[in-house]
């Protein structure tokens, strides 16, 4: 054998090695995505295992469509950015940072190792869409009573873990059968939609709002007293006092009454959203459009 080919010969064995390595990474890559389908895992997971490839600090990971934002470690003014998508489904966006400037070849490597991400994260996407439409009112767009039922056990025993405060918030739309009646049943539907949106502005990020049934709505708030939930109650009930209504040529106004209850020591799930619904109809019974908290 020449030189020459001699030359060819080791070029190939090590073409072949390198490219035998990239799959094997890929490989532990891929097969570590496949376990989970929860985004902040995913991000995770894949930032651990390229970090002796594409040496970073920190990763910031957002997603639109579930208002999401992911991030970890020590962020510096160095980035690289990819917007990831498949097949023309946004799949969020990915951000990378170090204190020093991403290589051409660090970013060739980076868009190679991507593609063991896409796919995961479209599974992913697919299943929180399944999710969430499963746990969402389609009129409302608020929580529906299946995710209440999920929601509230799994908060109580934080709360009861944590030793932190949790309270409910039952609410009624008032005289809600005679808007229907007299004006419909897309009226009512109106009513309902402005009602959730006027609701969820009055809320912090961390309340959750459910449709309970009917015009009935139900907000979980973590991490708040009995003050602080009258308090909202009654921010809630004020914001939808004074706003209108218009359908048609008519101009409507409505309100709601509202009962409070805070979790006990020796609290049920029963007895907590039986409190909390007991104190809605004394509000109700009491003339309406006020707040009553639970005794």
């Amino acid at each position: 054998m020449n030189r020459k080919s001699a030359n060819l010969a080791i070029i190939s064995n090590n073409t072949f090695e390198a490219t035998k390595a990239v799959n094997l990474h890929n490989y532990d890559i891929s097969s570590a995505l496949q376990t989970t389908l929860e985004f902040n895992e995913l991000i995770a997971i894949f930032s651990t295992k390229i970090a002796n490839k594409i040496p970073h600090s920190a990763f910031i990971y957002t997603n639109a469509e579930f208002d999401l934002e992911v991030k970890s470690g020590v962020f510096t003014r160095h980035s690289c950015n990819y917007a990831l998508k498949v097949e023309q489904q946004q799949l969020g966006e990915l951000k990378l940072m170090r204190n020093h400037r991403f290589s051409d070849s660090d970013l060739r490597l980076l868009e190679t190792l991507l593609c063991c991400l896409i796919y995961p994260l479209k599974n992913a996407t697919l299943f929180h869409q399944a999710l969430k439409k499963a746990y969402t009112d389609p009129l409302t767009q608020t929580h529906n009573r299946t995710s209440f039922d999920d929601s509230i056990k799994r908060e109580m025993s934080l709360a009861i873990r944590n030793t932190q405060s949790l309270s409910l918030i039952f609410l009624d739309i008032d005289h809600f059968k005679a808007i229907n009646d007299t004006y419909g049943h897309e009226c009512g539907d109106t009513t309902l939609v402005l009602s959730a949106k006027w609701i969820k502005e009055s809320l912090r990020d961390s309340d959750i709002v459910f449709r309970y049934g009917g015009e009935e709505f139900v907000m979980l708030l973590n991490g708040t007293d009995a003050n602080g939930a009258e308090l909202l109650a009654e921010r809630i009930r004020a914001s939808i006092e004074n706003h209108t209504i218009a359908y048609g040529m008519e101009i409507l106004k409505i309100t709601a009454s509202l009962g409070v209850s805070t979790l006990r020591d020796n609290d049920t799930l029963k007895s907590f959203v039986q409190r909390a619904d007991k104190a809605m109809y004394i509000a109700k019974n009491k003339g309406r459009n006020q707040v009553v908290v639970a005794k």
